[in-house]
């Protein structure tokens, strides 16, 4: 059974509209885990507890899993480009100490030929910097697009865009978290590991200079020569430990701050794109003065959470900034007394200055990284939170436990099994539905508002899981929702009428004559025009552009969910007949509450409030003769049934009426 849907004519109640608008993916099912995109069960079956962990469960199957051989290949390459650095670094410092001793013993000629040598070294340097950019932003950008297919490929699969926000947790605003959060994950990591990398060779390497260059030096304590071998390096150790222990002990806060911070402007930004998105609504009802109150407020948050971050980021910064003001003095003012005495020339003194320099930052890179990493580990959390509840719902969805059960019948059109429609916190908003539609019926839905008529039908479409029961449609049959407000892509409007099949699976002949049989034929001429279409349509003429995907996919099962509330009687009635007679063999099924929708339907259905939720309390077949229905009625309980949810159902028994 294949099925798409229009958007759902209700959001969830803090996510405006943006939650109304979903559209049909291929999910990864059975392929978990073959590449990009794809949808590991493991990972769904035993996620993590910790964000981080499960963020590396997640994001590590890039490695593993998505596209290795080209990945470690660019490592390799990236591995060998930080090593060239390297070399060109320890060029650099030998360069200084041998240009510092030709200046103390004025060899001008050496002087000239180091200065010229310098050049290839500068370029040489250059070189390998560009190079070490490119192949880093090469492996963050594929590793980017990985995790970004991932993502969308869970979120935008069976429902679960639209069941997200009907249900709580920590992951709110999953656009921002798959469109910013996702970036700064996938790019942190790579600058930090290349940072520790390079932190750890140049560390392993400038140690040697200093132990070799500073020697050892002798000093006096309460009248007693102690001899500190390599003091050069352990100055640079106890300096870094002493800076990086000030640090995590000042920045301790920076992360939880970071992650509030990205959150706030998160929503923030949603707010902003919730009003660009209700904008005529909002002109209409002259509500920009509260509209304004409302995102002043969330604006003020932003602010605070910035103003923490900032707070939090000048603590950082002096440890910082104090560090790397000292690290260059440092050395030298250590080395003075040896090069006073004569045991170390001037070029001995700056090679050492430059190696201590390196080392320090090496040793020191958790000092000069941490508001990075901070960030980071912030945006990872975000990540894997939106994950661990997209894989929750997977579970759920893979367990059916508390779900409606979905299949194919052999012969009705629709069956519905014992259908108990359920919120997502357990309140029944429909008790054991029977129902059985064969293939080429027209059945109306009916009754008073609140019933949960729309929530039915989202259940028909598979995007409502929520209750127990079973829903069968016939095997192979295709299934088109259309809401009372009709979702309209970005784009042309060439998209527009053609969604969700892509834009040119339509020749331009096929979509005017839609066009034309919805009274839209003067649109025709802007096929190709890209347009606020959204905006510029009326409600009217957005229902009729979802008729014309009715008349151009032709699928087998319709349901109309008051698709035709915005149009005039006239409008409605041309559209139902056109649709009767271009789909006489289709199954329809109709939920409105104009009673002239009845005169395009062959049987009505009356879905009825009640304690244990709503039922279906009459379904009324109309007969060739006036005035002759058949009803089939619910049996009352009887005073002693005990009392318990759902209410056990029996079949309906069918009464002749008369007049």
């Amino acid at each position: 059974m294949h099925h798409v849907t229009e958007a759902s004519a209700h959001s969830a109640p803090e996510r405006g509209n943006g939650a109304a608008k979903w559209a049909p993916v291929h999910c990864s099912k059975g392929v978990e885990g073959s590449g990009a995109g794809s949808v590991s069960r493991g990972s769904e079956d035993q996620q993590p507890a910790h964000p981080l962990r499960s963020f590396w469960r997640l994001a590590g199957g890039f490695w593993g899993r998505g596209e290795p051989l080209i990945s470690w290949l660019f490592c390799a390459v990236l591995l060998l480009i930080v090593l060239l650095a390297l070399a060109a670094s320890y060029g650099m410092n030998v360069w200084y100490r041998v240009i510092f001793d030709a200046l103390q013993s004025r060899e001008s000629n050496t002087v000239l030929s180091l200065s010229l040598l310098y050049l290839p070294l500068l370029a040489g340097s250059v070189l390998v910097s560009v190079t070490q950019l490119r192949m880093r932003m090469s492996i963050q950008r594929r590793w980017r697009t990985w995790l970004n297919h991932r993502l969308l490929d869970r979120w935008l699969c069976d429902g679960r865009c639209y069941q997200l926000d009907l249900v709580g947790g920590p992951h709110s605003n999953p656009e921002g978290r798959i469109a910013e959060d996702a970036r700064i994950a996938t790019e942190a990591p790579v600058e930090l590991a290349i940072g520790l990398t390079t932190a750890v060779l140049s560390a392993a390497t400038f140690i040697v200079v200093l132990w070799t260059v500073g020697g050892a030096v002798t000093v006096e304590i309460a009248g007693a020569a102690v001899t500190v071998p390599g003091f050069l390096v352990v100055a640079a150790a106890v300096y870094a430990a002493l800076a990086s222990g000030t640090m995590f002990l000042i920045g301790r806060r920076l992360i939880v701050a970071s992650e509030r911070k990205s959150q706030a402007e998160a929503e923030y930004r949603y707010g902003l794109t919730r009003l660009r998105e209700d904008a005529e609504g909002i002109a209409l009802l002259e509500g920009e003065h509260e509209e304004r109150r409302g995102a002043e407020r969330s604006f003020r948050a932003v602010v605070g959470a910035w103003r923490d971050v900032c707070l939090q980021s000048m603590r950082t910064t002096v440890v910082s900034q104090t560090s790397g003001y000292t690290a260059p003095i440092l050395p030298i003012i250590l080395c003075a007394p040896k090069f006073l005495d004569g045991a170390l020339t001037l070029g001995e003194v700056m090679q050492a200055a430059s190696a201590f320099v390196l080392v320090q930052s090496a040793l020191n890179w958790m000092v000069d990284n941490y508001p990075r990493l901070a960030e980071w580990v912030a945006a990872a959390r975000r990540v894997a939170a939106l994950d661990m509840s997209l894989a929750a719902l997977a579970r759920a969805q893979a367990e059916r436990a508390g779900r409606i059960e979905r299949g194919d019948h052999p012969h009705a059109a629709l069956r519905l099994r014992d259908v108990s429609v359920l919120r997502a916190d357990g309140v029944a908003l429909v008790a054991g539905a029977e129902l059985s539609i064969m293939p080429g019926e027209k059945l109306l839905l009916t009754g008073a508002a609140g019933t949960g008529k729309s929530t039915l039908v989202r259940a028909l479409a598979g995007a409502w899981p929520w209750g127990r029961g079973r829903i069968e449609v016939r095997a192979g049959a295709r299934l088109l929702v259309l809401s009372q407000r009709a979702y309209l892509p970005a784009g042309s409007l060439r998209r527009v009428v053609s969604y969700p099949d892509a834009a040119d699976n339509r020749s331009a002949g096929e979509i005017s004559a839609a066009l034309q049989k919805v009274d839209l034929g003067h649109l025709a001429a802007h096929l190709d025009e890209d347009a606020p279409w959204d905006r510029i349509l009326s409600g009217g003429e957005k229902q009729r552009l979802a008729f014309a995907r009715v008349f151009l996919m032709r699928p087998d099962i319709v349901v109309l969910d008051e698709a035709t509330a915005a149009l005039d009687l006239p409008s409605q009635d041309r559209l139902m007949k056109r649709l009767m007679r271009e789909l006489k063999d289709a199954t329809v099924v109709s939920v409105g509450h104009r009673p002239e929708l009845a005169a395009f339907h062959d049987r009505t259905v009356v879905l009825s409030s009640g304690v244990w939720g709503a039922t279906l309390a009459s379904d009324v077949r109309h007969r060739p003769e006036p005035g002759r229905v058949e009803l089939l009625r619910e049996p009352t309980r009887s005073a002693g049934d005990p009392c318990l949810w759902p209410p056990r159902r029996r079949a309906f028994e069918p009464v002749a009426l008369q007049g």
